[in-house]
Parts: C-alpha cells; sequence; structure tokens
C-alpha cells in the first residue's frame, strides 16, 4: 500500500506546473510585503496633509489596524487551508487584501482609512500561511526549508519596491497613488493564480496520510501533546521577531525625518532595510539548509538585535546605512527561519494550521510595535527609544529560539521516532 501512494507523489512536485505555483505565490507575497510596508512610506504625509488630525501615537494607532485584521487572517486562514484547500484560500486572501487596499485611496478620514486597513489585513494575514502550506506540499522535503525561506524574500522585496515607489510616486501624485498600485495583483497575479496554482488539500491524501492516518487537525491538535510546548515557543518568537520587524518597516521613515533627514534620504533608509532582508532571506535560505533553521534563526535574531543599539550611538551615515541592513538581514531572515521550522516540523494535516498560529499569534508583535513606537516618541523619549525597543525585542527572540533548539533537542533524545512526531 505504501508503494501505491508514495511513487506518484515526487512527479508533480518537480514539474513545470509545480514551478509556476511557487512562482505565483512569490509573487503574491511580493505584493503582501508591498502592502505592508506601503504605510510606513505615506505616514508623515498622513499626518501633514490629509487635515485628518493625526498625531504620532494616534498614526500610530492606525499603522496597527492592517496588522489586528492580519492576526485574524493568519489564525483562520492557515486552519481555512487545511479544511477548505490551499488554492481557494490563497486566491481568496489576495482578492480581499487587493480591493481594501485600493479603496484606502479614497478614504475620507482616518477612522475609515483604518477600517480598511484592518480589512486589507485579513488577506494580508491570511495570504503567508497558505502560500507556504501549498509551496511546502510542491516541493521535495529536503529542499522545504529553502523555498519556504527564499519565498518569505518576496516580503522585503515588495517593501523595497515600496520605497522606491514612493521616492517617485508621493511627491508628484500624492500619498493616495500608492494604494492604487495593487491594482496590478488584482488584474494580473490573480488571475494567474486562477491559471497555475493547484488544489491540495492534506487530509485527503499525499506522503503525510499514511503517518497521520485519521487523526484529528485543527487547533485542538496543535495545542496538545506532543505540539503543545513547542507551538506556544514558536508563537512567542514570532511575536517578539514581529515587533522589531514590523515596527522597523512602520516607523523607519518617519524617525529618520524626526533624526533631520527629508523623505527622500528617509525612503532611501527604508529601502536600505527591505534590501537587507531581501539578502537576509538569503542568507537564511542557505544557513538554514547548512546548519539548520533554529541555530541560524538565533544567530540572525542576535545580529538585528547588534545592529539596532549600534544605530543608537549615532554613527556617521555610511555605518547607518550599514546597520539598517543587518538589521533587515537579521529581523526578516529571523521570521523566514521560524516559517521555514514551522513548514519542517508539523506533518502535513496540521502544517497550514501551525503556520497560521504562529504568524496569527506572532501579529500580536505586530500590532503592538507601531502603537508603542507612536506612543515613545508622544512621551518625548525620542527616536532611538524606538531602536532600543527593536532591539530588544530581537534579543528575547534570540532567547526564545534557543528554547526552541534545546525544546527540540529534548524531544529527539526522548522518543527518536515517533509516528507523526515533529521533525527536526
Amino acid at each position: 500500500m505504501p508503494e501505491a501512494v508514495l511513487p506518484p507523489a515526487p512527479a508533480p512536485r518537480f514539474s513545470k506546473q509545480s514551478a509556476l505555483a511557487v512562482l505565483v505565490c512569490w509573487l503574491l507575497v511580493v505584493f503582501d510585503g508591498y502592502d505592508l510596508i506601503v504605510y510606513g512610506t505615506v505616514q508623515s504625509s498622513l499626518i501633514s496633509e490629509t487635515g485628518w488630525g493625526l498625531s504620532k501615537a494616534t498614526a500610530g494607532t492606525i499603522g496597527s489596524m492592517a496588522f489586528v485584521g492580519m492576526m485574524i487572517g493568519a489564525i483562520f486562514a492557515g486552519r481555512m487551508a487545511d479544511a477548505w484547500g490551499r488554492r481557494r484560500t490563497i486566491l481568496g486572501c489576495a482578492v480581499v487584501f487587493s480591493v481594501f487596499t485600493i479603496l484606502c485611496a479614497f478614504a475620507p478620514n482616518a477612522a475609515v482609512f483604518g477600517a480598511l486597513r484592518l480589512l486589507a489585513g485579513l488577506g494580508l494575514g491570511g495570504l503567508v500561511p497558505s502560500a507556504n502550506a501549498l509551496v511546502a506540499e510542491l516541493v521535495p522535503a529536503k529542499w522545504r526549508s529553502t523555498v519556504a525561506t527564499l519565498m518569505m524574500s518576496g516580503v522585503p522585496i515588495g517593501g523595497s519596491v515600496a520605497a522606491l515607489v514612493g521616492i517617485q510616486m508621493i511627491p508628484t501624485f500624492g500619498w493616495e497613488s500608492m494604494f492604487l498600485v495593487a491594482v496590478l495583483a488584482l488584474v494580473i497575479v490573480v488571475p494567474l493564480g486562477l491559471k497555475y496554482l493547484p488544489e491540495t488539500l492534506a487530509p485527503a491524501g499525499g506522503p503525510d496520510k499514511a503517518a497521520t492516518g485519521k487523526e484529528p487537525s485543527g487547533f485542538s491538535s496543535l495545542l496538545r501533546a506532543p505540539y503543545l510546548g513547542i507551538s506556544v515557543l514558536f508563537a512567542v518568537a514570532t511575536i517578539a521577531t514581529l515587533f522589531a520587524w514590523y515596527g522597523l518597516g512602520t516607523w523607519l521613515p518617519n524617525l529618520m525625518q524626526l533624526a533631520g533627514y527629508n523623505l527622500g534620504s528617509a525612503l532611501t533608509f527604508a529601502l536600505a532595510l527591505n534590501l537587507g532582508a531581501v539578502a537576509g532571506s538569503v542568507i537564511a535560505a542557505w544557513a538554514g539548509t547548512r546548519f539548520g533553521p533554529i541555530p541560524t534563526a538565533i544567530a540572525a535574531a542576535f545580529v538585528a538585535a547588534g545592529a539596532l543599539v549600534v544605530l543608537v550611538l549615532g554613527p556617521p551615515v555610511g555605518v547607518v546605512y550599514f546597520m539598517l541592513v543587518l538589521a533587515g538581514v537579521g529581523t526578516h531572515g529571523t521570521q523566514c527561519l521560524i516559517i521555514a521550522a514551522v513548514a519542517s516540523h508539523y506533518p502535513g494535516h496540521l502544517r497550514g494550521t501551525a503556520l497560521g498560529w504562529a504568524l496569527g499569534t506572532g501579529r500580536i508583535g505586530a500590532v503592538a510595535a507601531p502603537q508603542i513606537g507612536g506612543l515613545l516618541l508622544a512621551a518625548g523619549l525620542g527616536v532611538n527609544s524606538n531602536f532600543l525597543a527593536f532591539a530588544g525585542a530581537a534579543a528575547i527572540a534570540a532567547v526564545l529560539l534557543t528554547a526552541v533548539g534545546l525544546k527540540l533537542k529534548s524531544k529527539l533524545s526522548i522518543s527518536p521516532s515517533p509516528t507523526g512526531a515533529i521533525n527536526v
């Protein structure tokens, strides 16, 4: 019986159709990344030009709205991807975030704008765990971690595009034009998804079926033995990592303007952060395969913490650029490696749910970061207070991931080969 199930599996995983499906998922992640960073590029314009009466604190609150939606979307879309299929969930999320992002350009006031960002966040949050769950089933197991990490390069590439586009478009066409870019996702990438994305449904079959049998899926399985402890650690480490990454993504242009740079220079600093994150995706893919995702993630988190501490010392502008590149490498690299670890450490029937759990609960950090950044500035604590907060979060992530590594080693020594257990 196992021979009847396993031989057909490798063929589609190496096919042209599978490669095209991975490419479409990556393109959608690029737009996801653009949409995440776009608020940071327009934040100062919203404060100074709209007449909405925004302060730094209320601008931080609005920045958090998309992440609230992402938290909800990631948790439930991961579960939907396991229950209803990856393709439907991915395309549904893409349509949702595109439509509501476009509508942001026409928002008449701050309340409507915030509500639209929250609704867009539902799609943004659901896309990444669903796409990663699909891609994990389209590539051989030995390349799963590498491909998952490389696919997440789409997030900072999208962020880099947002910074580059913002330098040109905001002064010429106004902040509204930045949200109209989402039309491209709706009219180009979604139709490509309809054509090239296959439907997969882990519980219905596949190589994990023999191992999982009739084992129940969903959060009830994820949050009990043997997965409870590791699931909690992954979630809290993701909270800390996303606090640092999205805090920087939301506030960096504004922080650099407060430090005395003009909008063009401030967006160039944001570009350095995102280009560093692109490099972080590639470095993490290589190092994660060679040394393991967890040890590499620990190193990446410490690199981010150290780079952000250096910024507090007021170094020359060239060093600032380099430290922001390292911060991008470290923060986004850590996030990519956590995703790769989760995708590899859970069986197929729990993969989408586990990714949704880690990324969904992790959005608590993404929700808190814009708000806390604004409150620190409003309290008069200065730009450095933000950098120290984000550095502290990265250091906490490193400590938590160390605990993950120790727990996984302990699990291996206690039960080396349990059916359906977490793989290291």
